[in-house]
């Protein structure tokens, strides 16, 4: 898995982050002042890149956390296979794939299109 260590004063909103094992993007990042006899807190809300769940976590800011690397590419669209699934060809390898196409979007052949990657998993942007 692509990913890479960071800690949470780091994070900011609209960035990525592991949370429950799941790439999310960062909606919400807040901070607590540190008290009398501990460390400041941060309270992370995040929603699932993949799979749209909502996310949270708090930490104290000097903890480690897990940073996903996604990479942002692009593609073009073979054939659409029904209205939600598409199969697209990677515009840098060459590579075909079926992907799941949002339900406010109306793919034809030859469109270009952009998508998130991370390991096996892909969206439509």
């Amino acid at each position: 898995m692509a990913r890479q260590q960071t800690q949470v004063r780091d994070l900011d909103e609209g960035s990525y982050v592991m949370i429950d094992d799941a790439p999310c993007k960062i909606t919400a990042y807040s901070t607590a002042k540190p008290g009398k006899h501990g460390s400041a807190k941060a309270r992370v809300e995040g929603k699932g890149v993949f799979d749209e769940n909502k996310r949270n976590f708090t930490q104290p800011v000097d903890a480690k956390v897990w940073v996903p690397i996604i990479q942002r590419k692009q593609g073009q669209v073979v054939s659409v296979e029904s209205d939600d699934v598409a199969q697209v060809m990677a515009l840098d390898t060459y590579e075909t794939f079926t992907i799941k196409t949002p339900g406010d979007t109306d793919l034809s052949p030859d469109d270009e299109i952009e998508y998130l990657e991370m390991d096996e998993q892909r969206k439509i942007v």
